[in-house]
């Protein structure tokens, strides 16, 4: 998941940048509504969390012009302003959710992770398919080959996250965060446990393989000539 930061004062910018990271975001860090601006116009994120007072245009221009554009990428606001008016302002140009400063890093971990979790049910089909596996999301039931997958709640879960992560490298942080909800400790190899059990349902009865090591990296799913 790929975040973008705009936040003029230092301190909380390189604080958010850091505290995000650590939790398994990709997160690229703007210092001023311009540059925030056409990073979010020119690049793909999952989230931009958006101070509200810059020193050259605001939030709320940012947020006016990034809607104009077409652009339905989530949008917290960070502000000291704690007035209804601000609020309502906010959300009525787009906004998805409002945190006023000063706030606790928990809380903002949060709100971002129900945004995104938002944002997946919005794009997600009901069935996900990848050559001969497929997903069907409400009943939480994994086929291959017509072949019914046991799978428990996690094991599905990191499989759902895999297979919408389609050929993109998943790092053990970021599957340690949205899976198991939890920063990743690179003492423990639950991660890699996990994926192996994984990969004995999955993979290791048909002769196409789906599940991937990219060593040093993580893992990604995706149809591969192994030959």
């Amino acid at each position: 998941m790929r975040l973008l930061i705009v936040e003029d004062e230092k301190k909380i910018g390189d604080y958010l940048k850091k505290g995000l990271e650590e939790s398994g975001f990709v997160v690229q860090l703007e210092r001023n509504g311009l540059d925030g601006y056409h990073a979010a116009i020119s690049e793909r994120f999952d989230l931009i969390i958006l101070d509200v007072m810059l020193p050259d245009i605001n939030g709320w221009q940012i947020l006016q012009k990034l809607r104009s554009a077409e652009l339905s990428v989530p949008v917290l606001f960070l502000t000291a302003k704690d007035s209804l008016e601000d609020k309502v302002k906010g959300l009525e140009l787009g906004a998805d959710d409002y945190l006023i400063k000063p706030f606790a890093f928990a809380e903002l971990l949060a709100r971002v992770r129900s945004l995104l979790r938002r944002g997946m049910r919005k794009v997600i089909p009901d069935v996900l398919e990848v050559a001969d596996l497929s997903l069907d999301i409400p009943k939480r039931r994994a086929t291959r080959n017509n072949i019914r997958i046991e799978l428990t709640n996690k094991e599905f879960s990191l499989l759902e996250l895999l297979v919408r992560s389609q050929g993109e490298v998943l790092p053990r942080s970021l599957i340690a965060s949205q899976v198991w909800d939890m920063n990743f400790d690179s003492e423990t190899n639950v991660i890699d446990v996990a994926v192996r059990r994984l990969r004995a349902k999955i993979d290791d009865p048909f002769p196409s393989k789906l599940i991937h090591t990219v060593r040093g990296m993580g893992y990604k799913l995706d149809v591969e000539d192994d030959g």
